[in-house]
């Protein structure tokens, strides 16, 4: 009965590795052209689809209550589509030099452009007893803000690899993720009452439509028989990408709790969670975009795919951690600080 119930919990994480093993045995299902068209089903109606769904599930009223912090947004956005995309750039140059395949390294850079989550971060913060507005705001505006700057930043860092035009690219994005987002934010003005009183499962519904995704993208690279990736690399990627989480924690852990940044303890818990946060979400679909056609989109992908649940588990070990140091600190207790 445990083994079901943590089964249930963790269906997404199983959805991904039985989509890529679907995707490994019969790729012509998913490949551009095959029987489930994802060059139409993916690239326009998936894509759109989670794109609503989050403006159907976003609560603006939320948000406004939030708007006042302007330090900690500013301090949030910063480290997030600024500082972290540049120091992974840096990090990279180092790292061009080692065995790594190219296209891991090059898909850790997508992971530093993309915007904070609508969901994990606001989950954790929320556990710990964080600030949960400040958290709800900035994953928010973090997507949509996203929506301009992770192409951008995309474009900046990696250039786009294909020979799509920066114009389709950005059309593509406002049919697919702008113009969805906006519909679904109209649409629940209207039902709102219903939508309160219904709860539907936001959550699964975007988390669905991601592994069909995720399954055509992996289709894709199974069915490409010059791609090799070496299990090494694979190794190192995923020892990299728990150490930039862990360090970028305690970065922000350091930067928001010095004497005179005018945090509140609820507000660290919140920094921390947003500022080191990456979106599948809207990650997935955009690198589908500003790909599209690339040989190695997959690859790219993998880091992607390795940093959402990584998040997600290191962030749940830390919870208890860091609920103790928020508590104490809010009682006035000194402790020494937590080794995050």
């Amino acid at each position: 009965m445990r083994l079901l119930e943590r089964m249930r919990k963790e269906w997404f994480m199983i959805g991904i590795v039985l989509v890529i093993a679907a995707a490994k045995l019969e790729p012509s299902m998913g490949v551009n052209g095959g029987p489930l068209k994802p060059e139409i089903t993916v690239s326009y109606i998936a894509v759109a689809t989670i794109f609503f769904n989050s403006g159907l599930s976003l609560k603006t009223e939320e948000l406004t209550s939030a708007l006042v912090h302007i330090k900690l947004h500013l301090f949030i956005q910063i480290f997030t589509l600024a500082f972290f995309p540049a120091t992974i750039w840096l990090f990279l140059q180092l790292l061009s030099i080692t065995p790594i395949n190219e296209w891991l390294l090059k898909g850790l850079q997508t992971v530093g452009c993309m915007p904070p989550p609508v969901s994990s971060a606001v989950i954790l913060t929320k556990a710990v007893g964080g600030n949960e507005a400040a958290a709800i705001f900035n994953s928010a505006f973090g997507s949509f803000l996203g929506i301009v700057v992770t192409p951008l930043l995309l474009l900046l860092f990696l250039g786009s690899s294909s020979s799509v035009p920066f114009t389709s690219i950005f059309s593509q994005l406002f049919m697919t993720v702008v113009a969805p987002l906006i519909i679904g934010q109209i649409v629940r003005r209207y039902i709102k009452d219903w939508l309160e009183r219904k709860k539907p499962p936001f959550g699964a519904i975007s988390s669905s439509v991601l592994l069909m995704i995720i399954y055509t993208t992996f289709c894709d690279t199974f069915s490409n028989p010059n791609i090799d990736l070496d299990k090494f690399s694979l190794v190192l990627i995923l020892f990299i990408i728990f150490s930039i989480q862990l360090s970028f924690m305690l970065l922000t852990f350091l930067f928001s709790t010095r004497e005179n940044s005018g945090f509140t303890p609820a507000d660290t818990v919140a920094i921390i969670f947003c500022s080191t946060h990456k979106s599948l979400t809207l990650g997935i679909p955009m690198l589908k975009i500003v790909f599209a056609g690339h040989e190695h989109l997959s690859l790219i992908s993998v880091p992607l795919l390795i940093y959402h649940p990584a998040q997600i588990l290191l962030g749940s070990v830390l919870v208890p951690t860091i609920k103790s140091w928020m508590v104490s600190r809010q009682k006035g207790v000194k402790l020494t600080r937590p080794t995050v």
